[in-house]
């Protein structure tokens, strides 16, 4: 068991120096430049973009790339990749390095969804550890290639694996073996199959197994936890049960990005701030500005029903807001439903 003291510290993910082990998960329809902005300035140390189809990025499509930019205030960010194929994920790979200035690749082999993994993709590849392989090797060589071939710096490649495919096929060791003796610099497991989805509990054992044996064998390879982290107090048992370096946030900051600065504070021995109802309602307008200024209002609306009905969880008469909040076609109503409940939105800004 570690010490609190020493459980919030940098993190080395090959040539890449993260000041912070506190990670914003790639979370599918969540994690754009919006939110990981937001994300950013509340102390994430690290973050990654939605997953990104590397099939449509070779067929070059235009919203394929808008997933992919550096967010503001984003000191760091990774471009999650996702494909079953590994010729595709190599010239996908290449097209990240030249259109985009990304710190990090990230291979998925976690995603549990049904038209995902039917393709071999996501989950399907932690039951495949042969495919991985190829899959992670494909990447790291384009990686190496664009910077023996650019002035480009060599990023690291990274994995999100699951435990297996379901509870008769239990595979995250050979999977992360794989994608380790492939060159992944890092390796992230969510310890539930792929079967169980998102329900139960994630076997936190799993991840003190996974840091304990690449601990032994492949010692500069970092592991990251995931899974059932949805408080401050969530983050730091793990650290403390497992010995995992570092931490990735996923459902647990939805509507809540102000999980890192709390977080921070705990295990830094510091008061943990309490942020109050106005400070959450004034977060989430600013990502609504954000991700207005990227995809327009129409869809900066629809995207922010959910969204500020994550943030107005546990306030007073949340309910109630949510409710007309999930009906909000423009800025302007909105903004009325805000203002109409007692919050201000003044001087909020952008820049």
């Amino acid at each position: 068991m570690s010490k609190t003291g020493s459980l919030l510290h940098p993190v080395q993910i090959g040539g890449l120096t993260l000041p912070g082990n506190l990670f914003l998960a790639p979370v599918a329809g969540y994690s754009d430049y919006a939110f990981r902005s937001i994300c950013a300035e509340f102390g994430a140390s690290f973050a990654f973009t939605e997953m990104v189809s590397a099939e449509a990025l070779v067929r070059n499509s235009g919203k394929t790339k808008t997933l992919m930019a550096r967010a503001r205030s984003e000191k760091a960010y990774a471009v999650q990749l996702f494909g079953a194929d590994p010729a595709t994920v190599g010239q996908a790979a290449r097209i990240v390095l030249e259109t985009t200035d990304t710190d990090c690749l990230d291979i998925n082999a976690g995603c549990p969804v049904p038209k995902i993994v039917k393709t071999g993709a996501g989950a399907a590849l932690t039951r495949d550890p042969d495919r991985l392989f190829f899959v992670v090797q494909a990447a790291v060589n384009a990686v190496q290639k664009a910077a023996e071939e650019t002035a480009r710096k060599q990023v690291p490649v990274t994995v999100k694996i699951r435990a297996g495919w379901d509870a008769s096929a239990i595979t995250w060791k050979e999977a992360a073996e794989a994608a380790i003796q492939a060159g992944a610099a890092a390796v992230t497991l969510h310890p539930r199959t792929r079967a169980q989805g998102y329900e139960g509990k994630a076997d936190w054992n799993l991840i003190t197994r996974l840091k304990a044996s690449a601990g032994r064998k492949f010692p500069a390879v970092k592991i990251f936890g995931s899974g059932d982290l949805f408080s401050p107090e969530d983050a730091q048992n793990m650290l403390q049960e497992t010995g995992c370096d570092g931490v990735m946030f996923a459902r647990g900051a939805l509507g809540n990005p102000f999980i890192f600065c709390q977080t921070a504070a705990l295990l830094s021995g510091k008061p943990v701030p309490e942020i109050s109802d106005e400070e959450r309602i004034r977060a989430g307008w600013r990502e609504f500005l954000l991700l207005q200024e990227h995809a327009g209002e129409a869809l900066a609306c629809m995207e922010m029903r959910k969204r500020f009905c994550a943030y107005t969880k546990g306030i007073g008469h949340g309910a109630k807001l949510r409710d007309a909040l999930v009906r909000g076609k423009s800025e302007a109503e909105f903004r009325k439903i805000f203002t109409g409940a007692g919050f201000s939105l003044s001087g909020i800004q952008t820049h």
